[in-house]
């Protein structure tokens, strides 16, 4: 039966990869874009590489919750089915700045837009189970700690750090999530994709931008970065797992802070606050 999938931050690097393989085995493919004209050409690419499958394309910023709460409603209006939801959407920000609905904006793209667009799908997914949930994380997330005291990053930002910080909660509410859908033929990972060559830190001042050049020497491709999302997307060797951290197709375990179940309900707490749920 036809999987229809639908994937954010598809239209450019490991989201644009992974949509291309994805359409390539025949699955219906819906990508979200900032814009229109990223998401009709990253669209027009994917369907080329798919031997001339048809993309559904979806446009949201999703640093606003209005948006994220539009783009869910389009998708229920107009996909009756939905099998796989990834989450792979996100941004770092070399200075702080905020979203429109007041949060530290790191934050409010890497975490929240998921948080919230997974709790709006999710009785959709219910309806498709077999279902899967699959969210982009990163190693980025070792060291980090969620700042329950500064969640705004008010007092101090670094903007490596902060991403690390939103990684980590990646991984707590893929965590959480997974422990409450069992039962209800979901399931829900993560995976760390490895350092690859994309545009996510650039336009953060020179400095960046000349660090993720010099990496690109010992950068993966995108293509290489998005073949565990693609295989935890696909493969019948995954259909039954829940609440892992994978890379390179392999179940590997988190850092101590990303397994504690305490901080995980919590920032589910929290989270729910923040989107309003």
């Amino acid at each position: 039966m036809r999987k229809h999938i639908l994937i954010s931050g598809a239209t450019n690097g490991i989201g644009l990869a992974a949509a291309e393989a994805l359409a390539a085995t025949g699955a219906g493919v819906a990508i979200v874009g900032r814009s229109e004209a990223s998401a009709r050409v990253a669209a027009a690419r994917i369907s080329a590489a798919a031997k001339g499958a048809t993309i559904a394309t979806f446009v949201a910023d999703l640093s606003s919750q209005a948006a994220v709460r539009a783009l869910a409603a389009e998708v229920l209006d107009r996909w009756p089915k939905l099998d796989v939801l990834i989450n792979n959407a996100g941004a770092i920000y070399g200075s702080r700045q905020l979203s429109t609905d007041g949060f530290e904006l790191t934050w409010a793209v890497n975490h929240l837009a998921p948080f919230l667009l997974t709790a709006l799908l999710l009785d959709r997914l219910k309806a498709s189970a077999p279902a899967r949930i699959i969210t982009t994380a990163s190693n980025a997330h070792r060291g980090a700690r969620i700042p329950f005291d500064d969640v705004n990053a008010e007092t101090s930002y670094g903007g490596l750090r902060r991403y690390g910080e939103s990684k980590l909660a990646n991984i707590l509410f893929t965590a959480e999530l997974a422990g409450r859908l069992e039962g209800t033929g979901i399931t829900a990972n993560c995976y760390h994709p490895g350092l690859v060559a994309t545009g996510i830190n650039r336009k953060n001042g020179l400095l960046m931008d000349l660090g993720m050049t010099a990496l690109r020497v010992v950068a993966r491709s995108p293509q290489t970065g998005a073949d565990t999302l693609v295989w935890l997307a696909t493969s019948p060797a995954v259909a039954d797992v829940s609440g892992q951290y994978f890379f390179d197709r392999q179940q590997q375990p988190p850092s101590r802070e990303a397994q504690d179940r305490e901080t995980a309900r919590r920032l589910w707490e929290l989270s729910e606050r923040q989107c309003g749920l």
